[in-house]
Protein backbone atom coordinates (compact mmCIF):
# COMPACT_ATOMS: atom_id res chain seq x y z
CA UNK A 1 0.00 0.00 0.00
CA UNK A 2 1.48 3.18 -0.56
CA UNK A 3 0.21 6.84 -0.64
CA UNK A 4 -1.88 8.57 -3.26
CA UNK A 5 0.89 11.26 -3.69
CA UNK A 6 3.59 8.59 -3.83
CA UNK A 7 2.08 6.45 -6.96
CA UNK A 8 4.04 6.75 -10.07
CA UNK A 9 2.70 5.15 -13.52
CA UNK A 10 3.46 1.60 -14.13
CA UNK A 11 6.39 0.59 -16.00
CA UNK A 12 7.75 3.75 -16.12
CA UNK A 13 5.44 5.28 -18.45
CA UNK A 14 4.62 8.84 -18.78
CA UNK A 15 0.69 9.99 -19.02
CA UNK A 16 -0.46 13.30 -20.43
CA UNK A 17 -1.60 15.79 -17.50
CA UNK A 18 -4.98 15.11 -18.59
CA UNK A 19 -4.57 11.83 -18.33
CA UNK A 20 -2.44 11.34 -15.43
CA UNK A 21 -5.01 13.46 -13.55
CA UNK A 22 -7.67 11.03 -14.47
CA UNK A 23 -5.89 8.22 -13.45
CA UNK A 24 -5.34 9.72 -9.62
CA UNK A 25 -8.75 11.13 -9.42
CA UNK A 26 -10.16 9.61 -5.56
CA UNK A 27 -13.98 11.33 -5.47
CA UNK A 28 -15.46 12.29 -8.20
CA UNK A 29 -16.68 10.44 -11.11
CA UNK A 30 -15.23 11.39 -14.86
CA UNK A 31 -16.18 11.77 -18.44
CA UNK A 32 -12.76 11.48 -20.26
CA UNK A 33 -12.73 12.04 -24.69
CA UNK A 34 -10.22 11.26 -26.59
CA UNK A 35 -8.76 10.78 -29.92
CA UNK A 36 -7.74 7.41 -31.09
CA UNK A 37 -4.64 6.22 -30.30
CA UNK A 38 -4.53 8.60 -27.58
CA UNK A 39 -4.39 6.25 -24.75
CA UNK A 40 -7.59 5.47 -23.63
CA UNK A 41 -7.05 1.47 -22.52
CA UNK A 42 -3.69 2.41 -20.89
CA UNK A 43 -5.12 5.35 -18.80
CA UNK A 44 -7.96 3.09 -17.45
CA UNK A 45 -5.18 0.02 -16.62
CA UNK A 46 -3.17 2.86 -14.72
CA UNK A 47 -5.65 3.88 -13.28
CA UNK A 48 -6.44 0.20 -12.23
CA UNK A 49 -2.87 0.33 -10.60
CA UNK A 50 -3.26 3.79 -8.91
CA UNK A 51 -6.64 2.57 -7.12
CA UNK A 52 -5.71 -0.84 -6.19
CA UNK A 53 -2.21 0.16 -4.95
CA UNK A 54 -2.81 3.32 -3.05
CA UNK A 55 -6.04 1.06 -1.34
CA UNK A 56 -8.32 3.70 -3.23
CA UNK A 57 -10.02 0.65 -4.19
CA UNK A 58 -9.76 -1.23 -0.63
CA UNK A 59 -10.17 -4.99 -0.90
CA UNK A 60 -12.21 -7.09 -0.90
CA UNK A 61 -13.83 -4.36 -3.21
CA UNK A 62 -13.71 -4.74 -6.87
CA UNK A 63 -13.36 -2.69 -10.19
CA UNK A 64 -15.95 -3.15 -12.51
CA UNK A 65 -14.72 -2.47 -16.73
CA UNK A 66 -17.53 -2.64 -19.28
CA UNK A 67 -16.83 -2.21 -22.93
CA UNK A 68 -19.20 -3.07 -26.17
CA UNK A 69 -17.03 -5.65 -27.53
CA UNK A 70 -15.39 -9.03 -26.32
CA UNK A 71 -12.26 -8.37 -27.82
CA UNK A 72 -12.19 -4.93 -26.24
CA UNK A 73 -13.28 -6.58 -22.86
CA UNK A 74 -9.98 -8.81 -22.75
CA UNK A 75 -7.93 -6.67 -23.97
CA UNK A 76 -8.38 -4.62 -21.35
CA UNK A 77 -8.71 -7.44 -19.26
CA UNK A 78 -4.92 -8.25 -20.31
CA UNK A 79 -3.81 -4.72 -20.51
CA UNK A 80 -4.38 -4.28 -16.74
CA UNK A 81 -3.07 -7.65 -15.45
CA UNK A 82 0.59 -6.59 -17.04
CA UNK A 83 0.57 -3.15 -15.29
CA UNK A 84 -1.31 -4.40 -11.73
CA UNK A 85 -0.01 -7.83 -11.90
CA UNK A 86 -2.05 -11.09 -11.36
CA UNK A 87 -2.77 -11.02 -7.75
CA UNK A 88 -4.70 -6.96 -7.81
CA UNK A 89 -5.80 -8.24 -11.61
CA UNK A 90 -7.77 -11.09 -10.02
CA UNK A 91 -10.16 -7.97 -8.59
CA UNK A 92 -10.92 -6.36 -11.88
CA UNK A 93 -13.83 -7.83 -13.32
CA UNK A 94 -13.90 -7.19 -17.79
CA UNK A 95 -17.25 -7.68 -19.34
CA UNK A 96 -19.82 -6.42 -22.35
CA UNK A 97 -23.29 -4.80 -21.31
CA UNK A 98 -24.60 -8.07 -22.34
CA UNK A 99 -22.33 -10.33 -20.12
CA UNK A 100 -22.85 -7.93 -17.41
CA UNK A 101 -26.55 -8.26 -17.68
CA UNK A 102 -26.36 -12.05 -17.43
CA UNK A 103 -24.45 -11.59 -14.36
CA UNK A 104 -26.75 -10.11 -12.52
CA UNK A 105 -29.31 -12.52 -14.28
CA UNK A 106 -27.81 -15.38 -13.04
CA UNK A 107 -27.16 -14.31 -9.33
CA UNK A 108 -30.96 -12.81 -9.04
CA UNK A 109 -32.28 -14.95 -11.31
CA UNK A 110 -35.25 -16.02 -8.69
CA UNK A 111 -36.41 -12.72 -8.69
CA UNK A 112 -37.65 -12.43 -12.18
CA UNK A 113 -41.03 -13.39 -11.90
CA UNK A 114 -44.45 -14.23 -14.43
CA UNK A 115 -43.43 -14.27 -18.07
CA UNK A 116 -39.71 -13.47 -17.49
CA UNK A 117 -39.16 -16.44 -15.09
CA UNK A 118 -35.75 -18.58 -16.26
CA UNK A 119 -34.92 -22.14 -14.84
CA UNK A 120 -31.27 -23.11 -14.26
CA UNK A 121 -29.33 -23.72 -17.18
CA UNK A 122 -31.14 -21.13 -19.31
CA UNK A 123 -29.53 -20.61 -22.92
CA UNK A 124 -29.18 -17.99 -24.88
CA UNK A 125 -31.03 -17.41 -28.55
CA UNK A 126 -31.56 -15.14 -30.80
CA UNK A 127 -35.35 -15.75 -30.87
CA UNK A 128 -37.55 -17.72 -29.24
CA UNK A 129 -39.95 -19.81 -30.62
CA UNK A 130 -42.72 -19.14 -27.85
CA UNK A 131 -42.92 -18.78 -24.34
CA UNK A 132 -40.07 -20.42 -22.41
CA UNK A 133 -38.52 -20.60 -18.91
CA UNK A 134 -35.73 -22.45 -20.66
CA UNK A 135 -34.47 -19.74 -23.06
CA UNK A 136 -34.21 -16.18 -23.07
CA UNK A 137 -33.23 -14.19 -25.92
CA UNK A 138 -29.93 -11.79 -26.56
CA UNK A 139 -31.55 -8.49 -26.58
CA UNK A 140 -33.57 -9.19 -23.78
CA UNK A 141 -30.51 -9.75 -21.23
CA UNK A 142 -30.03 -5.89 -20.36
CA UNK A 143 -34.14 -5.60 -20.36
CA UNK A 144 -33.73 -8.44 -17.57
CA UNK A 145 -30.93 -6.59 -15.79
CA UNK A 146 -32.85 -3.86 -15.49
CA UNK A 147 -35.59 -5.24 -14.36
CA UNK A 148 -34.16 -7.40 -10.98
CA UNK A 149 -32.00 -4.25 -10.01
CA UNK A 150 -35.39 -1.90 -10.18
CA UNK A 151 -37.48 -4.36 -8.28
CA UNK A 152 -35.10 -5.75 -6.05
CA UNK A 153 -32.91 -3.45 -3.10
CA UNK A 154 -31.08 -6.67 -2.14
CA UNK A 155 -30.12 -7.05 -5.82
CA UNK A 156 -28.49 -2.92 -6.07
CA UNK A 157 -27.18 -3.22 -2.61
CA UNK A 158 -25.08 -6.50 -4.02
CA UNK A 159 -23.66 -4.68 -7.00
CA UNK A 160 -23.31 -1.28 -5.58
CA UNK A 161 -21.35 -2.68 -2.51
CA UNK A 162 -19.01 -5.21 -4.66
CA UNK A 163 -17.33 -2.01 -6.88
CA UNK A 164 -15.79 1.03 -5.65
CA UNK A 165 -15.22 1.86 -9.60
CA UNK A 166 -16.69 1.09 -12.91
CA UNK A 167 -14.70 1.69 -16.30
CA UNK A 168 -16.93 2.41 -18.88
CA UNK A 169 -14.96 2.19 -22.37
CA UNK A 170 -15.94 3.41 -25.81
CA UNK A 171 -18.97 5.27 -24.18
CA UNK A 172 -19.96 7.48 -27.06
CA UNK A 173 -21.73 3.93 -28.60
CA UNK A 174 -23.70 3.42 -24.73
CA UNK A 175 -27.65 2.75 -25.75
CA UNK A 176 -30.28 3.92 -24.11
CA UNK A 177 -31.20 0.74 -22.27
CA UNK A 178 -27.54 0.24 -21.54
CA UNK A 179 -27.08 3.89 -19.91
CA UNK A 180 -30.61 3.30 -17.97
CA UNK A 181 -28.97 -0.06 -16.79
CA UNK A 182 -26.00 2.02 -15.20
CA UNK A 183 -28.17 4.85 -13.76
CA UNK A 184 -30.10 2.05 -11.67
CA UNK A 185 -27.45 0.31 -10.88
CA UNK A 186 -25.00 3.68 -10.11
CA UNK A 187 -26.64 6.57 -9.82
CA UNK A 188 -26.88 8.26 -6.33
CA UNK A 189 -23.93 6.02 -4.69
CA UNK A 190 -20.23 6.39 -3.92
CA UNK A 191 -19.06 4.59 -6.83
CA UNK A 192 -16.87 6.17 -9.09
CA UNK A 193 -17.37 6.00 -12.53
CA UNK A 194 -14.91 6.88 -15.35
CA UNK A 195 -16.65 7.22 -18.83
CA UNK A 196 -13.97 7.17 -21.59
CA UNK A 197 -14.50 7.31 -25.62
CA UNK A 198 -14.40 9.28 -28.62
CA UNK A 199 -17.46 10.93 -30.37
CA UNK A 200 -16.03 11.39 -33.58
CA UNK A 201 -15.71 6.70 -33.59
CA UNK A 202 -19.58 6.74 -33.04
CA UNK A 203 -20.66 4.37 -35.59
CA UNK A 204 -23.29 2.17 -33.33
CA UNK A 205 -26.45 4.76 -33.69
CA UNK A 206 -27.67 2.21 -35.82
CA UNK A 207 -28.38 0.43 -32.77
CA UNK A 208 -29.79 3.10 -30.22
CA UNK A 209 -26.38 5.39 -29.30
CA UNK A 210 -27.40 7.98 -27.32
CA UNK A 211 -26.82 11.53 -28.79
CA UNK A 212 -25.04 13.89 -26.35
CA UNK A 213 -24.60 11.05 -23.97
CA UNK A 214 -20.98 12.68 -22.06
CA UNK A 215 -22.94 15.50 -21.67
CA UNK A 216 -26.03 13.54 -20.13
CA UNK A 217 -23.42 11.43 -18.20
CA UNK A 218 -21.61 14.74 -16.31
CA UNK A 219 -24.81 15.81 -14.96
CA UNK A 220 -26.33 12.80 -14.18
CA UNK A 221 -22.97 11.36 -12.43
CA UNK A 222 -21.55 14.76 -11.75
CA UNK A 223 -18.52 13.99 -13.67
CA UNK A 224 -15.43 15.83 -14.07
CA UNK A 225 -15.12 16.40 -18.03
CA UNK A 226 -11.48 16.00 -19.55
CA UNK A 227 -9.95 15.69 -22.86
CA UNK A 228 -6.91 13.38 -23.61
CA UNK A 229 -5.51 14.78 -26.99
CA UNK A 230 -2.00 13.56 -27.54
CA UNK A 231 -2.49 10.40 -30.22
CA UNK A 232 0.66 7.96 -29.38
CA UNK A 233 -0.60 5.18 -31.92
CA UNK A 234 0.02 6.39 -35.47
CA UNK A 235 2.79 8.19 -37.54
CA UNK A 236 2.99 11.60 -38.45
CA UNK A 237 1.54 11.21 -41.79
CA UNK A 238 -1.18 9.21 -40.71
CA UNK A 239 -1.66 11.47 -37.92
CA UNK A 240 -2.56 14.31 -40.47
CA UNK A 241 -4.41 12.87 -42.67
CA UNK A 242 -6.46 11.93 -39.67
CA UNK A 243 -6.37 15.92 -38.34
CA UNK A 244 -8.17 16.18 -42.00
CA UNK A 245 -11.06 14.03 -41.19
CA UNK A 246 -11.05 15.74 -37.93
CA UNK A 247 -11.30 19.03 -39.52
CA UNK A 248 -14.79 18.05 -40.57
CA UNK A 249 -15.78 15.89 -37.92
CA UNK A 250 -15.40 17.86 -34.79
CA UNK A 251 -13.55 21.36 -35.56
CA UNK A 252 -12.65 21.47 -31.66
CA UNK A 253 -10.76 18.48 -31.64
CA UNK A 254 -7.78 19.56 -34.50
CA UNK A 255 -4.78 18.16 -32.82
CA UNK A 256 -2.07 20.59 -32.26
CA UNK A 257 0.88 21.46 -35.26
CA UNK A 258 3.34 20.30 -33.21
CA UNK A 259 2.15 16.95 -32.62
CA UNK A 260 2.07 16.35 -36.16
CA UNK A 261 5.35 16.92 -37.29
CA UNK A 262 7.61 13.94 -39.07
CA UNK A 263 7.40 12.05 -42.64
CA UNK A 264 7.31 8.52 -40.89
CA UNK A 265 4.14 6.72 -42.20
CA UNK A 266 3.12 5.87 -45.49
CA UNK A 267 -0.33 6.13 -47.20
CA UNK A 268 -1.60 4.46 -50.14
CA UNK A 269 -4.43 4.70 -52.80
CA UNK A 270 -4.91 2.51 -55.37
CA UNK A 271 -7.78 1.74 -58.23
CA UNK A 272 -8.34 -1.65 -59.74
CA UNK A 273 -10.72 -2.63 -63.03
CA UNK A 274 -11.81 -5.30 -60.83
CA UNK A 275 -12.22 -7.22 -57.75
CA UNK A 276 -10.09 -10.33 -59.20
CA UNK A 277 -7.16 -7.62 -60.08
CA UNK A 278 -7.47 -5.67 -56.39
CA UNK A 279 -7.17 -9.56 -54.27
CA UNK A 280 -4.36 -10.59 -56.59
CA UNK A 281 -2.22 -7.02 -55.92
CA UNK A 282 -3.13 -6.76 -51.97
CA UNK A 283 -2.62 -10.35 -51.83
CA UNK A 284 0.91 -10.21 -53.16
CA UNK A 285 1.23 -6.82 -50.75
CA UNK A 286 0.64 -8.73 -47.69
CA UNK A 287 3.19 -11.75 -48.76
CA UNK A 288 5.77 -9.08 -49.46
CA UNK A 289 4.88 -7.67 -45.78
CA UNK A 290 5.14 -10.80 -44.19
CA UNK A 291 7.77 -11.98 -45.76
CA UNK A 292 10.12 -9.30 -46.36
CA UNK A 293 9.10 -6.79 -43.88
CA UNK A 294 8.95 -9.34 -41.35
CA UNK A 295 6.00 -7.53 -39.88
CA UNK A 296 3.73 -10.20 -37.97
CA UNK A 297 0.10 -11.18 -39.21
CA UNK A 298 -1.51 -10.30 -36.47
CA UNK A 299 -0.03 -7.05 -37.11
CA UNK A 300 -2.13 -6.81 -40.50
CA UNK A 301 -5.30 -5.69 -40.81
CA UNK A 302 -7.80 -5.85 -43.78
CA UNK A 303 -11.19 -3.78 -43.39
CA UNK A 304 -14.14 -4.02 -44.82
CA UNK A 305 -17.49 -1.15 -44.42
CA UNK A 306 -20.08 -4.41 -44.58
CA UNK A 307 -20.80 -7.86 -45.83
CA UNK A 308 -17.09 -8.70 -45.06
CA UNK A 309 -17.95 -12.27 -46.63
CA UNK A 310 -19.21 -11.00 -50.20
CA UNK A 311 -16.71 -8.05 -50.71
CA UNK A 312 -13.24 -10.05 -49.20
CA UNK A 313 -13.54 -13.71 -50.81
CA UNK A 314 -11.79 -13.26 -53.82
CA UNK A 315 -8.66 -11.86 -51.54
CA UNK A 316 -9.56 -14.46 -48.94
CA UNK A 317 -9.08 -17.27 -52.20
CA UNK A 318 -5.96 -15.35 -53.36
CA UNK A 319 -4.34 -15.53 -49.64
CA UNK A 320 -4.85 -19.51 -49.57
CA UNK A 321 -3.03 -19.77 -52.82
CA UNK A 322 0.07 -18.06 -51.33
CA UNK A 323 -0.57 -19.76 -47.90
CA UNK A 324 -1.22 -16.76 -45.68
CA UNK A 325 -2.92 -17.73 -42.34
CA UNK A 326 -5.62 -15.41 -42.19
CA UNK A 327 -8.58 -15.32 -40.25
CA UNK A 328 -12.42 -14.35 -41.01
CA UNK A 329 -13.35 -11.91 -37.84
CA UNK A 330 -16.98 -12.45 -39.14
CA UNK A 331 -16.96 -15.57 -38.22
CA UNK A 332 -14.14 -16.03 -36.01
CA UNK A 333 -14.15 -13.24 -33.79
CA UNK A 334 -16.71 -14.07 -31.06
CA UNK A 335 -15.38 -18.05 -30.57
CA UNK A 336 -11.71 -16.89 -30.70
CA UNK A 337 -12.54 -14.78 -27.63
CA UNK A 338 -13.93 -17.85 -25.50
CA UNK A 339 -11.01 -18.14 -22.63
CA UNK A 340 -11.95 -22.18 -23.17
CA UNK A 341 -11.44 -22.05 -26.60
CA UNK A 342 -8.37 -20.06 -26.19
CA UNK A 343 -6.93 -22.55 -24.16
CA UNK A 344 -7.84 -25.51 -26.40
CA UNK A 345 -5.84 -24.02 -29.07
CA UNK A 346 -2.82 -22.77 -26.75
CA UNK A 347 -2.75 -26.60 -25.90
CA UNK A 348 -2.63 -28.46 -29.02
CA UNK A 349 0.19 -25.86 -30.20
CA UNK A 350 2.18 -26.74 -27.24
CA UNK A 351 1.69 -30.56 -28.70
CA UNK A 352 2.49 -30.36 -32.23
CA UNK A 353 4.15 -27.31 -32.24
CA UNK A 354 8.15 -27.40 -31.89
CA UNK A 355 8.38 -24.20 -30.04
CA UNK A 356 5.00 -22.41 -28.83
CA UNK A 357 6.62 -20.00 -26.11
CA UNK A 358 3.22 -17.85 -26.09
CA UNK A 359 0.57 -20.62 -26.31
CA UNK A 360 2.82 -22.18 -23.15
CA UNK A 361 2.11 -18.88 -21.17
CA UNK A 362 -1.34 -18.01 -21.84
CA UNK A 363 -1.89 -21.40 -20.83
CA UNK A 364 0.14 -20.96 -17.33
CA UNK A 365 -1.86 -17.98 -16.89
CA UNK A 366 -5.16 -19.50 -17.21
CA UNK A 367 -4.01 -22.79 -15.68
CA UNK A 368 -1.53 -22.26 -12.82
CA UNK A 369 -3.37 -21.06 -9.74
CA UNK A 370 -1.96 -17.56 -8.04
CA UNK A 371 -0.47 -18.88 -5.38
CA UNK A 372 3.46 -19.16 -3.68
CA UNK A 373 6.42 -20.53 -5.69
CA UNK A 374 5.93 -23.95 -4.34
CA UNK A 375 2.30 -24.75 -5.95
CA UNK A 376 2.87 -22.67 -9.03
CA UNK A 377 5.70 -24.57 -9.65
CA UNK A 378 4.15 -28.47 -9.28
CA UNK A 379 1.40 -26.35 -11.11
CA UNK A 380 3.81 -25.72 -14.50
CA UNK A 381 4.90 -29.42 -13.59
CA UNK A 382 2.12 -31.01 -13.91
CA UNK A 383 1.20 -29.62 -17.10
CA UNK A 384 4.20 -29.84 -18.82
CA UNK A 385 4.39 -33.85 -17.88
CA UNK A 386 0.89 -34.12 -19.12
CA UNK A 387 1.92 -31.99 -22.44
CA UNK A 388 5.21 -34.45 -22.65
CA UNK A 389 3.18 -37.65 -22.64
CA UNK A 390 0.50 -36.39 -25.12
CA UNK A 391 3.37 -35.63 -27.54
CA UNK A 392 4.91 -39.15 -27.41
CA UNK A 393 1.24 -40.51 -28.51
CA UNK A 394 0.52 -37.95 -31.69
CA UNK A 395 2.21 -38.51 -35.02
CA UNK A 396 3.82 -35.00 -36.45
CA UNK A 397 3.22 -35.37 -39.99
CA UNK A 398 0.70 -34.33 -41.94
CA UNK A 399 -3.01 -35.87 -40.97
CA UNK A 400 -4.41 -38.33 -42.34
CA UNK A 401 -8.26 -39.66 -42.66
CA UNK A 402 -8.19 -42.24 -39.99
CA UNK A 403 -5.47 -40.09 -37.50
CA UNK A 404 -8.05 -36.71 -37.59
CA UNK A 405 -9.42 -38.04 -34.44
CA UNK A 406 -5.66 -38.42 -32.59
CA UNK A 407 -6.14 -34.44 -31.55
CA UNK A 408 -9.45 -34.10 -30.17
CA UNK A 409 -8.18 -37.37 -28.27
CA UNK A 410 -5.79 -34.79 -26.07
CA UNK A 411 -8.27 -32.46 -25.66
CA UNK A 412 -11.05 -34.67 -24.17
CA UNK A 413 -7.69 -36.03 -21.89
CA UNK A 414 -6.96 -32.14 -20.97
CA UNK A 415 -10.60 -31.16 -19.84
CA UNK A 416 -10.72 -34.60 -18.34
CA UNK A 417 -7.35 -33.53 -16.54
CA UNK A 418 -7.89 -30.22 -15.61
CA UNK A 419 -11.74 -30.77 -14.21
CA UNK A 420 -15.24 -28.74 -14.23
CA UNK A 421 -14.22 -26.74 -11.29
CA UNK A 422 -10.89 -24.92 -13.32
CA UNK A 423 -13.24 -24.74 -16.29
CA UNK A 424 -15.69 -22.23 -14.68
CA UNK A 425 -12.95 -20.45 -12.97
CA UNK A 426 -12.02 -19.32 -16.77
CA UNK A 427 -15.45 -17.45 -16.82
CA UNK A 428 -18.02 -16.19 -15.58
CA UNK A 429 -20.97 -18.03 -18.01
CA UNK A 430 -18.89 -21.44 -17.40
CA UNK A 431 -20.56 -21.70 -14.40
CA UNK A 432 -22.97 -22.99 -16.61
CA UNK A 433 -22.23 -26.55 -17.65
CA UNK A 434 -23.82 -26.13 -20.79
CA UNK A 435 -22.31 -23.43 -21.70
CA UNK A 436 -18.82 -25.43 -21.66
CA UNK A 437 -20.22 -27.75 -23.75
CA UNK A 438 -21.00 -25.68 -26.35
CA UNK A 439 -17.80 -24.06 -26.32
CA UNK A 440 -15.87 -27.13 -26.64
CA UNK A 441 -18.31 -28.16 -29.50
CA UNK A 442 -18.09 -24.89 -31.17
CA UNK A 443 -14.30 -24.88 -31.38
CA UNK A 444 -14.19 -28.47 -32.47
CA UNK A 445 -16.12 -28.24 -35.49
CA UNK A 446 -14.45 -24.70 -36.07
CA UNK A 447 -11.46 -26.85 -35.87
CA UNK A 448 -12.53 -29.32 -38.36
CA UNK A 449 -14.22 -26.71 -40.83
CA UNK A 450 -10.47 -25.14 -40.55
CA UNK A 451 -8.42 -28.76 -41.43
CA UNK A 452 -10.84 -28.72 -44.65
CA UNK A 453 -9.27 -25.70 -45.77
CA UNK A 454 -5.92 -26.67 -44.11
CA UNK A 455 -4.88 -30.18 -44.01
CA UNK A 456 -2.17 -29.15 -41.67
CA UNK A 457 -3.39 -28.99 -37.96
CA UNK A 458 -0.51 -26.20 -37.10
CA UNK A 459 -1.49 -24.33 -40.26
CA UNK A 460 -5.57 -24.34 -39.71
CA UNK A 461 -4.74 -23.14 -36.33
CA UNK A 462 -3.10 -20.47 -37.00
CA UNK A 463 -6.49 -19.40 -38.53
CA UNK A 464 -7.45 -19.46 -35.65
CA UNK A 465 -5.00 -17.80 -33.47
CA UNK A 466 -4.72 -14.29 -32.56
CA UNK A 467 -0.99 -13.90 -32.79
CA UNK A 468 -0.24 -15.97 -36.17
CA UNK A 469 -3.30 -14.82 -38.81
CA UNK A 470 -3.49 -11.75 -40.36
CA UNK A 471 -7.12 -10.58 -39.65
CA UNK A 472 -9.84 -9.55 -42.34
CA UNK A 473 -12.70 -7.89 -40.16
CA UNK A 474 -15.44 -5.05 -40.39
CA UNK A 475 -14.75 -1.54 -39.43
CA UNK A 476 -17.04 -2.02 -36.56
CA UNK A 477 -14.88 -5.25 -35.48
CA UNK A 478 -11.93 -2.96 -35.50
CA UNK A 479 -12.98 -0.65 -33.06
CA UNK A 480 -9.96 -0.43 -30.22
CA UNK A 481 -7.68 -2.31 -32.05
CA UNK A 482 -4.44 -1.54 -33.74
CA UNK A 483 -2.27 -3.23 -36.55
CA UNK A 484 0.84 -1.85 -38.54
CA UNK A 485 -0.61 -1.91 -41.95
CA UNK A 486 -4.04 -1.43 -42.62
CA UNK A 487 -6.10 -2.10 -45.74
CA UNK A 488 -9.39 -0.60 -46.41
CA UNK A 489 -10.86 -2.33 -49.16
CA UNK A 490 -14.09 -0.98 -51.76
CA UNK A 491 -13.89 2.35 -50.35
CA UNK A 492 -16.95 2.94 -52.05
CA UNK A 493 -20.32 4.94 -52.61
CA UNK A 494 -21.85 1.69 -53.33
CA UNK A 495 -20.94 0.25 -49.67
CA UNK A 496 -20.42 3.66 -47.65
CA UNK A 497 -23.78 4.79 -48.17
CA UNK A 498 -25.52 5.54 -44.90
CA UNK A 499 -25.98 8.52 -43.31
CA UNK A 500 -22.88 11.36 -44.14
CA UNK A 501 -21.87 12.29 -40.94
CA UNK A 502 -21.90 8.50 -39.68
CA UNK A 503 -20.37 6.72 -42.67
CA UNK A 504 -17.55 9.39 -42.38
CA UNK A 505 -16.95 8.30 -38.58
CA UNK A 506 -17.27 5.00 -39.74
CA UNK A 507 -13.78 5.52 -42.25
CA UNK A 508 -12.52 7.65 -39.55
CA UNK A 509 -12.23 4.51 -37.29
CA UNK A 510 -10.76 2.47 -40.07
CA UNK A 511 -8.06 5.26 -41.24
CA UNK A 512 -7.21 5.42 -37.42
CA UNK A 513 -6.39 1.94 -36.79
CA UNK A 514 -3.45 2.04 -38.98
CA UNK A 515 -0.03 2.99 -37.01
CA UNK A 516 2.30 3.17 -39.76
CA UNK A 517 1.02 1.77 -42.99
CA UNK A 518 -2.86 2.74 -44.39
CA UNK A 519 -3.75 1.81 -47.49
CA UNK A 520 -7.07 2.05 -49.20
CA UNK A 521 -8.36 0.37 -52.68
CA UNK A 522 -11.30 0.37 -54.58
CA UNK A 523 -12.64 -1.63 -57.96
CA UNK A 524 -14.17 -0.39 -60.38
CA UNK A 525 -16.72 -3.60 -61.08
CA UNK A 526 -17.47 -6.06 -58.60
CA UNK A 527 -19.08 -9.70 -60.01
CA UNK A 528 -22.29 -10.46 -58.20
CA UNK A 529 -21.24 -13.72 -55.46
CA UNK A 530 -22.24 -16.92 -56.43
CA UNK A 531 -25.84 -17.44 -54.89
CA UNK A 532 -26.12 -13.62 -53.42
CA UNK A 533 -29.80 -12.88 -54.59
CA UNK A 534 -29.76 -8.73 -53.04
CA UNK A 535 -29.21 -6.33 -54.05
CA UNK A 536 -25.65 -6.05 -55.96
CA UNK A 537 -24.24 -3.06 -58.19
CA UNK A 538 -21.25 -4.75 -60.06
CA UNK A 539 -20.37 -1.29 -61.57
CA UNK A 540 -18.98 0.67 -58.73
CA UNK A 541 -18.18 4.07 -57.96
CA UNK A 542 -14.89 5.24 -55.44
CA UNK A 543 -16.28 7.38 -52.58
CA UNK A 544 -14.12 10.43 -53.68
CA UNK A 545 -14.25 12.53 -50.80
CA UNK A 546 -12.79 9.73 -48.77
CA UNK A 547 -10.08 9.18 -51.18
CA UNK A 548 -9.72 12.91 -51.78
CA UNK A 549 -8.68 13.24 -47.69
CA UNK A 550 -5.65 10.45 -48.40
CA UNK A 551 -4.72 11.57 -52.06
CA UNK A 552 -2.31 15.00 -50.45
CA UNK A 553 -0.74 12.48 -48.42
CA UNK A 554 0.30 9.56 -50.84
CA UNK A 555 3.65 8.80 -51.36
CA UNK A 556 2.17 6.86 -54.58
CA UNK A 557 -1.45 6.36 -55.99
Amino acid sequence: MIATDQWKPADGLTLEPNALRAATETIRSLALTAGPGAGKTEMLAQRADFLFRTGTCCYPRRILAISFKVDASKNLKERVARRCGRDFGARFDSYTFHSFAKRIIDRFRPILMGDQSLDVGYSIVERKNGPSRQEIEFNDLVPFAIEILTHSEVARNAIRQTYSDVFLDEFQDCTNLQYELLKIAFQGTNVRLTAVGDTKQKIMSWAGALEGIFESFANDFNAVALNMYRNFRSKPVLLRLQNEIIRDLDPASVMPVEQLEGEEGEVLAWKFKDSKHEAGYLADCIFKWVHDEKIPHSEIAVLVSKQLSLYASDLMEELDNRGIAYRNEQEMQDLSSEPLARLIVDYLLCIYGEREPKAWVRLTEQLIPFADDEIQARGRHNLNSLIQEQRKNVVFDSLSDESLSSWWSCIVTLIEHIGTEVLASLHADYEVQSRIKKVITDTKDRIEELLQQEPDLLKALARFSDDQSVRILTIHKSKGLEFDSVIMMAVEKEIFFGKPDEELCAFFVGVSRAKKRLMLTHANHRDRPQNHQDYWRENRTPQSAYFAYALPFCKQS
